[in-house]
């Protein structure tokens, strides 16, 4: 068996990154999650929505960008310290204090199935 992926890349498009960079930078955006490392809650194939207007508190689940990669996690306070951490035990926590940036907080999970759907407040 092959080890998990530890992130999952995220490729912007180029007109993405021009319409990112001005007034839109703080309107909420949807992506599909890959993978499972956000499993059980956030399935492979789940949209989620974020805001990035939102301030990440402890327990919120985020995209973040860490050392020049994309991921999505739940961010954590642990003793103090700000850490990223995958719901499912096989990835590694990533404590943030290099470079890295919260790109959104998650609000909306949606699915295939309308029992997919939950909202994060």
């Amino acid at each position: 068996m092959s080890e998990p992926r530890k992130t999952i890349p995220i490729v912007a498009l180029p007109a993405a990154d021009a319409e990112l960079s001005g007034c839109a930078e703080l309107e909420p955006f949807a992506l599909r999650v890959v993978g499972d490392s956000m499993s059980p809650e956030f399935l492979d194939g789940h949209v989620i929505v974020l805001d990035p207007g939102m301030a990440p508190t402890h327990g919120a689940f985020v995209v973040a960008e860490v050392d020049g990669e994309t991921i999505f996690r739940q961010f954590w306070m642990d003793e103090g310290r700000a850490v990223l951490r995958a719901l499912n035990d096989e990835y590694p926590v990533i404590a943030l204090g290099g470079e890295h940036r919260v790109l959104g907080v998650v609000v909306q999970r949606a699915g295939k199935r309308r029992a997919d759907s939950k909202r994060y407040d």
